[in-house]
């Protein structure tokens, strides 16, 4: 609940910052010269790309959101097993090993979306966000793709820049 509140409190400062950014945007567009007109147009590019962002964003979150909610619903959540530290850090070691019993199940099922979320889960508890997001987003893919077969009956994966459970990545200890 806290990290929704976090995102929420997060989206609310950048839309006011954007509103604000974008105003003055107007602003100079009102002033009407052909300089403050140029420099209005470029300001209203951040608050656009902004939006933008923050948009797609809010949809990968509301997407892996309702995976992990059926997911959970399955009971195929993954336990949180890892090891911590006394300050209450994931010890290394063990979100190593859990790592690689996820890698290896989503070789085992490498069209299962449920291996690329716990997978996913692991990426992230090993502190490798970037590919955390990936495997989130394969995970995204291949549940829409589930979900909504295509009309001539083809399901097969989907593709794309998705991470391969066994690439570059053997151990999340090298991050």
């Amino acid at each position: 609940m806290r990290a929704k509140i976090t995102y929420v409190v997060t989206a609310a400062v950048l839309v006011f910052y954007f509103v604000l950014v974008g105003s003055r945007g107007v602003l100079l567009i009102e002033h009407g010269t052909l300089i403050t007109v140029t420099f209005g147009i470029a300001v209203l590019v951040l608050p656009a790309i902004g939006v933008w962002f923050l948009w797609k964003n809010t949809q990968f979150v509301r997407r892996a959101n309702a995976l992990a909610a059926e997911l959970d619903a399955e009971g195929g959540l993954p336990v949180d097993e890892l090891l911590r530290t006394p300050s209450g850090r994931i010890d290394r070691a063990s979100a190593d090993a859990v790592f690689e019993r996820r890698r290896e199940e989503t070789e085992d099922s490498p069209d299962d979306w449920r291996c690329w979320f716990r997978l996913a889960v692991a990426y992230q508890d090993a502190r490798d966000t970037p590919r955390a997001r990936k495997a989130m987003q394969r995970a995204i893919a291949l549940h829409h793709a589930n979900a909504a077969p295509s009309p001539s009956g083809d399901h097969s994966s989907p593709s794309g820049d998705h991470p391969s459970p066994s690439g570059d990545h053997p151990s999340p200890s090298g991050v």
